[in-house]
C-alpha cells in the first residue's frame, strides 16, 4: 500500500509561527508607530510644555544662558493682563481675524460656485491657478506684495497714477496704519482663498443635480436655491473650513513680520507679533511665553464657543 505523506500543519493566523496578523499581545504595531509618536512629542508637545513652563518663570537672557530660572507663579500673566497695550492688541487681533475670515469665506464660496458652473477647460484652468497660488511660499508672496505697493517702483502706484490719480504718485503705503493693515488683510485673503475655494468646490460637486432641478421647477431663484438646497448640504464642510481659517488667521505671523514687523507704530501688531516683540524687546522670554499662552487660550475659547454653537444648531435640526 502506498504510504501517506504527512504535510506540515500550518499555524493559525495570529499565532506564533503563522503569517497572519500579529496577535493581541504583539508589540510590533507599537514599535512601528513609535518613531512617529516620538517625533510628534518632540516637535509639538515639548515646545508647548517648555513655553508653559517659561511663562511661570523669571526667564531672561541670564536665565537662558545659566539655566537658573526661578518660578514666579502668575506674575507674568498679571503683568500682561494689567497692560492696556495688551488689550489693544487683543482688540486689533479680533478685528483682523473677523475681517479676514469673512472676506475669505465670501470670496471662496463665490469662486467655488463659479467654478462649478464653468466648462471643463475653464474649470481646469481655474483650479490649476488656485493650486499654483496656494503653492507659493509665504515669504515669496509677502515679498511680491511689498514690491507691488513700493512707493517708488510699485506697480500699484504706477497704475493709479496712469489712471489720472496723481495723488498716489510715490505714495508710501506702509507708512500709514490703515493702508498697511488693509494690505496685510489682502495678502492673508489672497493666500487663504485657494484652499477654501477648492475644498468648497469639492463639496459642491457632491450635491445631486436632481435637487437643483426640483428647486428651479418650484420657481426658486439662485439665492433661494443656495440657501435652501446647496448650503444645508455643504454646511459641515463649510464649517470645517471656517474653523481652519479662524485658526490660521488668528496665528498669522510670518506675513506681518516680514512685511511690516507690526508697524507703522502698532497698526498691524496682532497677538503672535506682540508675543515675539515682547520676547525680543528686552529679552523678556517669560512675558513672550505668557503672551503666547494667552493667545492659545483665546483662540481655543473662540473655537470652543463656535463649535458649541454649531453642535447646538445641529441638534436642533430635525
Amino acid at each position: 500500500m502506498p504510504r501517506r505523506v504527512s504535510r506540515p500543519s500550518r499555524a493559525a493566523p495570529g499565532r506564533p509561527g503563522g503569517r497572519g496578523r500579529p496577535g493581541p499581545g504583539s508589540r510590533w504595531p507599537y514599535l512601528l508607530i513609535a518613531p512617529a509618536v516620538l517625533g510628534m512629542l518632540y516637535l509639538l508637545v515639548y515646545p508647548l510644555a517648555r513655553a508653559v513652563l517659561i511663562s511661570f518663570q523669571d526667564f531672561r537672557l541670564r536665565q537662558l544662558i545659566l539655566g537658573d530660572a526661578d518660578f514666579v507663579g502668575l506674575r507674568n500673566y498679571q503683568t500682561l493682563l494689567g497692560d492696556p497695550r495688551f488689550w489693544e492688541v487683543v482688540r486689533r487681533t479680533f478685528v483682523f481675524m473677523t475681517v479676514s475670515v469673512v472676506a475669505i469665506m465670501v470670496l471662496s464660496t463665490l469662486v467655488a460656485l463659479m467654478t462649478e458652473r464653468l466648462g471643463r477647460t475653464a474649470r481646469t484652468v481655474v483650479l490649476s491657478s488656485l493650486v499654483l497660488v496656494w503653492a507659493v511660499p509665504v515669504v515669496a508672496a509677502t515679498t511680491v506684495f511689498q514690491w507691488l505697493f513700493h512707493s517708488e517702483f510699485g506697480i500699484v502706484n504706477e497704475t493709479l497714477t496712469g489712471l489720472g490719480l496723481t495723488s498716489y504718485e510715490g505714495r508710501p503705503w506702509f507708512a500709514h496704519g490703515t493702508s498697511a493693515f488693509a494690505i496685510v488683510v489682502v495678502l492673508i485673503v489672497w493666500q487663504s482663498v485657494p484652499f477654501a475655494a477648492i475644498t468648497l468646490y469639492s463639496a459642491l460637486v457632491t450635491v445631486p443635480a436632481e435637487l437643483y432641478e426640483s428647486a428651479r421647477m418650484d420657481g426658486a431663484g439662485g439665492v433661494r436655491v443656495f440657501r435652501s438646497v446647496t448650503f444645508p448640504l455643504i454646511r459641515p464642510i463649510f464649517m470645517l473650513v471656517l474653523s481652519l481659517e479662524v485658526i490660521w488667521t488668528f496665528k498669522a505671523f510670518v506675513q506681518i513680520w516680514v512685511m511690516t514687523r507690526g508697524g507703522p507704530g502698532e497698526a498691524t501688531t496682532i497677538l503672535p507679533v506682540y508675543a515675539v516683540q515682547t520676547a525680543l524687546a528686552g529679552q523678556r522670554y517669560d512675558l513672550g511665553s505668557a503672551a503666547s499662552m494667552l493667545t492659545v487660550l483665546l483662540m481655543s475659547g473662540v473655537l470652543v464657543l463656535y463649535l458649541r454653537q454649531l453642535f447646538r444648531q445641529e441638534g436642533e435640526q430635525p
